[in-house]
Formats: structure tokens, C-alpha cells, sequence
């Protein structure tokens, strides 16, 4: 009778049966009550696909300010790359006011979920260009960009180096694409002893004179709803990981979504965002367009958790087992 062989289903089961009862064992994270998915059983298979790849197929894109930083910490804001530079060791008061005018001005503009990404831009084009504008003015002196760094309230995410270590460990390449500014990024994972090798960065970089003081930004300008045109105008950055057609990429805003458009021959892209501010207004659309969402998430533990499946072989093994012994019940 067919109840008493119902091992002949098992071919038919859905991964996600299957992949429900591993995640739990293996990935717990993806458990927590911060974590939202719209799609788990794509989610779990995608994250497979990427595992059976391992780490020489793997490639990591991160966004920087409020991905792989803070958004905050004991209540306040922790500065963002240009916030850093909002310094009086920096800029004069009437500067420092006008960047905290800015600010308040055009934040709200950004998170604002009741408007697209095309009506974004123009206001994000204007506040990244202001804000530069001032930067200029005031004559920002290079040696004096590490000091600035070390005095501010700066704060990678909690695990920030085991997700670090791990890529460098593994030899995975991690971009970090961010429209903050390049030159205090790396002074932050400088400072924090996380630049290692593996790691590139595609960002506004400041442009010094020969006395080292700032007399512009080089290049296109990248701001938060850019980032499809800027991975284009970088392909040759973005190509350069041959071999890698898995990508896991790391953002906190919708605009982050485009920067893995530039990787060529990609198999499996797995997309996490970071939900900080405006949780509620910001969900659904979150939801509907990160694979993972992580509601007012300090930590990297989503992050690290999925790479250390992702790149341990020992792992694999645990895979199989458990899929085989589901098979044979």
C-alpha cells in the first residue's frame, strides 16, 4: 500500500520542505524575528546554488554608510563618510551648519517612501553637489583626514571583522561601492585593521593639489540613486573577479540594488538590505525588492552567518547528510 513505502515521495518534495528544516538547523539567523523574506524557498535554493559554488565562485558588493557601518548606536546617528568630515578640525562653524542644513533637508527626501527613484534623483544630485561644494570651500587638508576619523563616533557593524576576515581568509573579493566619500572609507577600515587585500572600492574620491589641501572630487559624481550608471562606468572594475558568477550584495537603500549591474556572467545574485529608519512607512517595498530584509539590524550576523554556509566545506557534508536522511524516512 502506498502508506507503507512513503520514501517513493520524497523525489517530489519541495526544497523548501527540505531547506525550512536546514536553515533551522544551520542557518538560524535567518530565523530571527528582524529577518523578513518574500520569497524563503528562493532565498534557501539561491543560497545553495551559491554554497555548492563555494568561495572561488564568490564575490561580495557592499554598499559602505549604513550597510557596513552603523546607522546608529546608544540612541544617535552614527556619522556617515561625509557626516565624518562635519568636523570643526575641518570646516568652519557656518560650514558645519550649512552641511547639518543639508542634511535635514535632504534625508527625508531620500527615505521617503512615498517617492520613486526618478523623482529622488534631481534632489539627490543637488544635495551630494552642495555638499561638495562646501567641501571644496573650506580647503580640507589630506593629513588631516586620519585624525578626523579617529576623533569622530565612526562605528563599523558589530562583527564587522569576522565578515572582513572571513573574505580575506577565503580569498573572496569584496567591492565596496559607496556614495560616500572614498578617502574617509578607507581611513574607517584603515583604522579599524579590516583593509585587507581582497578588498576595492569604487566611491567619490577627493582630488588634492600638490600641497595636499582638496580642490575637487574626481570622476563621475556617485550619489544613492546612481549606483546603475556608476557600476556601468566601472565595468572593467566590476569584471575583474573572472571566474566569480555568485554575488552576494549588501545595501540599505533601494538605489543599491543596481550595483551588481555591471558583473558579467552572473548566476546567482543574493541581496540583502539593511531596513534602518522609517521601518514601517519603508516595508513592503523592501520586502518586495531584497531578497533578505533586516528590520533595525546593528550586526552583521546575517551577513556572516550566510557566508560561513556559503564557503566551509563542512557544511556541504551536513547538506548532504541531512538531505539523504531526509529521502531514506
Amino acid at each position: 500500500m502506498i502508506y507503507q513505502i512513503p520514501w517513493i515521495y520524497t523525489p517530489v518534495r519541495t526544497v523548501l520542505a527540505i531547506w525550512q528544516q536546514l536553515t533551522k538547523a544551520e542557518i538560524p539567523e535567518l530565523t530571527r524575528g528582524s529577518v523578513m523574506m518574500r520569497e524563503r524557498g528562493r532565498v534557501e535554493d539561491t543560497i545553495y546554488a551559491m554554497q555548492k559554488g563555494g568561495a572561488g565562485s564568490l564575490q561580495v558588493i557592499s554598499d559602505f554608510d549604513m550597510t557596513l557601518t552603523r546607522f546608529a548606536h546608544k540612541g544617535k546617528r552614527v556619522p556617515t563618510t561625509h557626516n565624518i568630515l562635519n568636523n570643526r578640525l575641518l570646516m568652519n562653524e557656518d560650514s558645519t551648519k550649512k552641511m547639518k542644513e543639508l542634511l535635514n533637508k535632504y534625508y527625508p527626501i531620500e527615505i521617503d517612501a512615498s517617492l520613486s527613484p526618478e523623482e529622488k534623483l534631481p534632489y539627490m544630485v543637488e544635495w551630494w553637489t552642495k555638499v561638495h561644494e562646501l567641501l571644496i570651500q573650506q580647503r580640507i587638508r589630506k593629513d588631516m583626514l586620519g585624525v578626523t576619523v579617529r576623533a569622530s563616533s565612526a562605528m563599523l557593524r558589530d562583527g564587522y571583522r569576522v565578515f572582513f576576515d572571513c573574505l580575506a581568509e577565503h580569498q573572496v573579493p569584496l567591492l565596496i561601492f559607496s556614495a560616500g566619500v572614498g578617502d574617509v572609507l578607507e581611513e574607517v577600515i584603515r583604522q579599524n585593521d579590516v583593509f585587507h587585500p581582497n578588498v576595492r572600492i569604487i566611491s567619490n574620491y577627493m582630488d588634492f593639489d600638490h600641497t595636499g589641501v582638496l580642490q575637487a572630487f574626481k570622476g563621475q559624481l556617485i550619489h544613492s540613486y546612481n549606483k546603475k550608471d556608476g557600476a556601468l562606468s566601472h565595468a572593467t572594475a566590476l569584471r575583474e573577479p573572472h571566474g566569480r558568477p555568485n554575488v552576494l550584495l549588501l545595501g540599505d537603500s533601494l538605489g543599491d540594488l543596481s550595483m551588481a549591474d555591471g558583473v558579467a556572467e552572473v548566476q546567482n545574485v543574493l541581496t540583502v538590505g539593511f531596513l534602518n529608519d522609517q521601518v514601517e512607512e519603508r516595508k513592503e517595498s523592501y520586502v518586495n525588492s531584497f531578497d533578505v530584509v533586516l528590520l533595525k539590524d546593528e550586526t552583521m550576523d546575517v551577513p556572516n552567518a550566510i557566508l560561513r554556509y556559503i564557503v566551509s566545506p563542512q557544511m556541504s557534508k551536513t547538506h548532504e547528510k541531512k538531505v539523504d536522511a531526509t529521502a531514506k524516512k
